[in-house]
């Protein structure tokens, strides 16, 4: 399996559009981080706006975790559309090659090849992230240092002491790989239904589209849906910036998270095992 998952990283690394979503956060996170050298001050004066009359803040509020904070609410909605170019080719590229026909008859089940590939997306998704927080904290750490983290909840001002915050990205950015783990999985599913990349990458994003304008819209019957899309539950990482925070909420959404990426694949590997290869 581990040989298998190696060659389908391979296959990945070896097309130019996976390079994509690396380059696009390797010039726009950095573009962030410059534009916030010289706007950054009109940003803590928007969140402290209505207390700084009854307060003096003293200390480096422009830092790296406020910069890297903005960054992550800011990309968090673009970053599955570099997901989908990846996920969305990795079964359906097979077909559009014609290579399925040599890899279905070789002595190894479907059920291998499609859990390989899976993996293959999954730790592509991950590296995506990882490069997402390298570049945010790890540039940012050297442009603006370290301070304290002032969040905007609900109008309610939260301020972090720069002790309490480094493990709150960690596990934010480990929430957003599982976030992003879901999306990876749904356009897997829909490769496994046609045999051209580009519609499951239109379809994936439609549904994540979709899926937001609903949850945005304040109409009953919409918000009576909401719990049900897993839109509702991609940006819970926010929670990590909460005091306390909400472990129950996050536990929840976690295992919904996880429950749709079992969802996904299972119905993609029950697909693909009923496959019928012409091509």
């Amino acid at each position: 399996m581990i040989t298998m998952v190696r060659i389908e990283l391979y296959k990945i690394f070896k097309k130019w559009r996976t390079y994509i979503g690396f380059i696009a956060i390797g010039i726009l996170v950095p573009i962030i981080q410059i534009a916030m050298v010289y706007e950054g001050e009109h940003s803590i004066d928007f969140v402290t706006r209505n207390i700084q009359e009854s307060f003096v803040f003293v200390g480096n509020l422009l830092n790296s975790y406020f910069i890297s904070y903005i960054i992550l609410n800011a990309l968090a909605v673009h970053i599955p559309f570099l997901i989908t170019l990846v996920a969305a080719d990795m079964l359906a590229g097979e077909a559009t090659a014609g290579t399925y026909r040599l890899l279905v008859p070789r002595p190894v089940s479907r059920m291998k090849i499609v859990t390989s590939k899976f993996f293959a997306g999954a730790i592509y998704t991950n590296l995506l992230i990882l490069w997402l927080a390298v570049i945010s904290l790890g540039l940012g750490v050297l442009i603006f240092g370290v301070g304290e983290l002032i969040v905007l909840k609900s109008g309610t001002i939260i301020i972090f002491e720069k002790s309490d915050v480094l493990w709150r990205f960690l596990l934010a950015y480990g929430y957003a790989s599982l976030g992003m783990m879901v999306v990876c999985s749904l356009a897997f599913l829909f490769s496994s239904l046609v045999e051209n990349a580009i519609g499951p990458i239109i379809s994936t994003m439609a549904v994540i589209i979709v899926f937001i304008i609903v949850s945005a819209i304040n109409i009953d019957l919409f918000q009576s849906i909401k719990p049900y899309l897993f839109t509702s539950y991609i940006l819970q990482w926010r929670e990590f910036f909460n005091d306390p925070v909400d472990t129950s909420k996050i536990i929840e959404s976690t295992l919904i998270l996880l429950g749709h990426v079992i969802l996904f694949f299972g119905l993609t590997a029950f697909i693909f095992r009923k496959k019928d290869i012409l091509s």
